[in-house]
């Protein structure tokens, strides 16, 4: 699995005034600080970036550029800013994202042309966020189709099924692991990924990483490709490797509906339960589902 780091990130307190200030200190030590937690690839986010994106993207780049080599997506909705990317990176660019909204298609998609470029393609429509994974599959259809006329082979395409926070939209994310699991049916030659750590925002900063590292698990065994994640979390990136496998086969019993006995679980491999529960939609979210 590709991890691609989310830390360099313009509403990040340091990072973003590191951004406005073009520091380029804070900014060379987050890329570093992830390339070192293992990362594989970075994701530059500098959100809308209206003023003088371009430039700031040229900036970030050859200033990440200082301190490791590793393949960079470039994640902001300012065109210009996009472009200006491309053309330093060149094809080792991830586009993030292209929505299947018209206009986004029609002004991202002959830069990825251009440029050689693989895109994340966000299922993401006009009429906003799908409500399940058959609504999800028919954007992705949008999407790959639209790619094509460009003559973009699908396997510059990650598909995003876009994951929502769990505390305001539970039901959300049975359609999102939904979409995952007939992905390599639908569309068997495009790649994936997810933004991760939307699915824990809202939900209190301690539990936060029990959440990402569950649904990571529940991902992982429909063979998402990559996913957006919290680069500092050396337990996520211990699931991303393989080396939790038995935090795997627990959650995967859940998945499947075994039953288990809870009194014969250790405090870390119920509150998985606890979690998994909460993911596939059998138990209702607080924010105390951890004592429950």
């Amino acid at each position: 699995m590709i991890l691609i780091g989310e830390n360099l990130n313009v509403m990040s307190k340091s990072v973003g005034e590191a951004l406005k200030q073009k520091d380029p200190g804070p900014v060379r030590a987050m890329a570093e600080a992830e390339a070192k937690a293992g990362m594989d690839m970075l994701d530059i986010n500098l959100g809308p970036a209206r003023k003088a994106g371009p430039e700031l993207m040229e900036w970030v780049i050859r200033t990440v550029r200082e301190v490791t080599d590793l393949p960079l997506s470039l994640d902001t909705t300012n065109v210009d800013a996009i472009e200006a990317g491309l053309r330093v990176e060149k094809d080792k660019a991830l586009i993030n994202s292209i929505s299947a909204r018209p206009e986004r298609m029609t002004a991202l998609l002959p830069l990825a042309k251009e440029y050689g470029a693989a895109f994340i393609g966000l299922t993401l429509g006009d009429e906003g966020v799908p409500r399940d994974e058959n609504e999800r599959g028919l954007l992705a259809a949008q999407i790959v189709a639209e790619a094509a006329a460009y003559d973009i082979p699908e396997d510059r395409i990650w598909l995003d099924p876009i994951v929502l926070p769990i505390n305001t939209q539970q039901i959300q994310i049975q359609g999102c692991t939904g979409f995952v699991m007939m992905l390599g049916e639908l569309f068997p030659n495009c790649k994936s990924t997810c933004g991760l750590s939307n699915v824990s925002n809202g939900v209190p900063t301690s539990l936060r990483g029990i959440m990402n590292r569950t649904y990571l698990i529940m991902l992982k065994r429909y063979g998402i490709h990559s996913a957006i994640v919290d680069a500092f979390d050396a337990e996520l990136k211990a699931i991303a490797r393989n080396e939790k496998p038995d935090l795997e086969a627990l959650v995967h019993k859940v998945m499947d509906g075994e039953s288990l006995d809870m009194q014969a679980l250790s405090e870390e491999e119920t509150g998985y339960v606890k979690t998994a529960r909460i993911l596939l939609g059998q138990s209702l979210y607080s924010d105390s589902w951890l004592s429950l």
